[in-house]
């Protein structure tokens, strides 16, 4: 039995060094404690072998070295990898792992579900069942790499799968800094991307905070009229607030904010939209991401024609604006952009 022991995947390096004092070691054997978690992957205590026997049993008796369920994994043929976790209370979440050249980035969830209900996501149909703990985020890291083909290697962490990140900020925060500590897993604030529907307060806690992250914006409108239907979080934070605190956001030299614009048939992806677009963004050092729209059965919107993408491309290009088309990956697994949800789900 596990129940009542401290999760060892969810306590900052320091907390273990803490812990390790209640056991009257010294914060050394916390360190190496914190890499065996987090840097070698250990499942349990009888594999740290660089740790005293008699502290081994300790171990074994007062934590545990937590990890999701891996109850599914699909492959689509661009190497995309769709993974279904069962945490330890029964509720499912979905991690990707998807592939690009020398890169590979692992997309992980932050809530069970979403309370959001963005137009164009189905993850927002499942409605929140609850926030994610850090064990339960930094696990599903943990376990991506575990299943890991030879030669591979994590290269960059996005928060963009199921859940608002910034609505769970504390856990978040929490998670972030055991990833990034170097004695873990030594993930690189430049290697992190959190993506946020537009929670005005959570990316000023974010802004105020040393984490030094990437920060995403999904935008995906470019009036309060359209954006207050697609994105019910703008009749709260408008575009006008939303643009305002990223304008404040602190950006360390070469870095820029990122603006994600899912483009809808008829909705969003009109002429006059780029124009405005190019409009609201002035001045702000960004690169926007243009989204194909991924559709399903269970959401009314329709997919932009490419060209009509492509000239939306052209507009924000001649503004001296950077902005690139994002491919679908791993669509026909359901792994793509806003298709992740683990109810109701097409096989």
């Amino acid at each position: 039995m596990t129940e009542g022991r401290a999760d060892l995947v969810g306590l900052l390096r320091e907390e273990v060094e803490a812990l390790m004092g209640e056991f009257g070691e010294r914060p050394y054997r916390g360190r190496q404690l914190f890499q065996w978690v987090q840097a070698r992957r250990a499942l349990g205590a009888d594999a740290m072998t660089s740790l005293p026997r008699t502290l081994r049993a300790i171990l074994a008796s007062h934590v545990r070295v937590g990890r999701p369920e891996a109850v599914r994994v699909q492959r689509a043929q661009d190497g995309t990898r769709k993974y279904l976790f069962r945490l330890s209370d029964g509720e499912e979440i979905k991690s990707v792992l998807i592939p690009d050249d020398d890169r590979l980035s692992a997309c992980i969830s932050t809530q069970v579900g979403c309370p959001l209900a963005c137009r164009f996501c189905l993850t927002g149909l499942m409605g929140l069942r609850r926030n994610l703990v850090a064990g339960e985020i930094v696990g599903q890291i943990l376990a991506l790499q575990d299943g890991l083909e030879q030669g591979e290697r994590i290269s960059n962490i996005v928060l963009m799968g199921m859940g608002e990140p910034l609505l769970n900020f504390p856990q978040v925060e929490r998670a972030l800094r055991i990833l990034s500590d170097e004695y873990g897993a030594n993930f690189s604030s430049r290697r992190i991307t959190l993506s946020t529907a537009g929670h005005v307060p959570g990316i000023r806690k974010l802004a105020a905070s040393d984490l030094g992250v990437n920060l995403a914006v999904s935008l995906s409108a470019t009036t309060d009229a359209v954006r207050d239907q697609i994105m019910p979080i703008n009749r709260r934070w408008p575009i006008a607030e939303l643009l305002k605190v990223c304008r404040a956001y602190p950006l360390p030299n070469r870095r820029r904010l990122t603006f994600e614009y899912v483009m809808l048939d008829s909705v969003n992806d009109s002429r006059d939209d780029a124009k405005r677009l190019v409009g609201l963004l002035r001045g702000i050092r960004c690169k926007i991401n243009l989204i194909p729209f991924n559709t399903a059965p269970e959401l009314p919107d329709r997919a932009s024609p490419r060209e009509r993408v492509e000239a939306f491309q052209r507009i924000l290009h001649d503004a001296g604006l950077t902005a690139t088309i994002r491919e679908s990956r791993g669509w026909e697994i359901s792994a793509a952009c806003g298709m992740l949800r683990t109810e109701g789900e097409r096989a």
